[in-house]
């Protein structure tokens, strides 16, 4: 049971992450970059005497290892492909770390901008406004709030159902 329950979570988990936060576009606009940049170097340096970014491959390898600051990249020889990499490691970077910060933002600011929250806030708001009101205000909230509870009702049946 635990485990359905985990699965189901992590499910709904990743379905926020990929229709709620700018992951999955920045990922794939990261993956496209990349493979646009590493033709550009792989192009520049094609018949450079002494480079070591040798097929496009190499050139693959070479913008994940530049833009993740392993170091561990041998550096473009030419100086157009010098050019290309310095621009792909800073917009690989922007984009990387960008993702990554816009992604936890949004999905950890996304339950204050639901639309229940609001709701909640705002009834329990005018609860504390109770003592103000007028007789035929209240009995105007006690027909909305029975009105609040059939919808409430019907709400749950229905869940239920699916289930």
């Amino acid at each position: 049971m635990k485990k359905v329950k985990a699965n189901t979570r992590f499910k709904r988990f990743i379905k926020d992450i990929s229709v709620h936060t700018p992951f999955t576009t920045m990922l794939l606009l990261l993956i496209v970059l990349w493979l646009i940049f590493s033709a550009g170097i792989y192009f520049a340096e094609q018949n450079v005497e002494g480079a070591h970014i040798n097929s496009y491959g190499d050139a693959l390898y070479w913008g994940v290892a530049a833009f993740s600051t392993a170091g561990i990249a041998d550096a473009p020889t030419s100086d157009i492909a010098r050019l290309v990499g310095g621009l792909w490691i800073v917009i690989g970077s922007m984009l990387f770390f960008g993702t990554i910060v816009a992604t936890v933002t949004t999905y950890f600011m996304r339950p204050m901008q639901r639309p229940h929250k609001k709701i909640i806030d705002t009834i329990e708001y005018n609860l504390e406004q109770l003592n103000d009101l007028s007789l035929d205000e209240l009995d105007l909230l006690r027909e909305t709030v029975d009105t609040l509870i059939i919808h409430v009702e019907g709400i749950k049946e229905k869940q239920q159902k699916r289930k």
